[in-house]
């Protein structure tokens, strides 16, 4: 795959999960690739990155998502895993750390 297609993939991959939870974030919009910060804007307290590729190192995109977000934002790595398309959204792959999962489920009443 060729870098420029790449970009192309990681900014339909921005694209796509930016509209599949506009139900849940009416303003949730893709920045575009290669900007700083969260990859969907219009999420208040949650930081996105978007992950779409062979090679995928858990370690390196926490620390990513962490240095981007502000210290109350729940910080999520979302994976599009090989072979899935756009049609299989909702089984792509949510990567948050343990704290934040229990935090999580305390707030939802476990």
């Amino acid at each position: 795959m060729t870098n420029q297609s790449r970009k192309h993939r990681g900014y339909r991959t921005q694209k796509v999960f930016a509209d599949y939870i506009r139900p849940t974030f009416p303003y949730a919009e893709p920045t575009g690739a290669g900007r700083q910060g969260s990859d969907v804007l219009g999420t208040p307290g949650i930081h996105w990155e978007l992950k779409a590729r062979t090679g995928f190192q858990p370690a390196a995109a926490l620390k990513q998502v962490n240095e981007g977000k502000n210290v109350d934002d729940i910080g999520v790595v979302v994976l599009r895993l090989n072979g899935q398309g756009e049609q299989s959204i909702g089984k792509w792959v949510a990567l948050v750390e343990v704290d934040t999962m229990i935090k999580l489920l305390r707030e939802a009443g476990y």
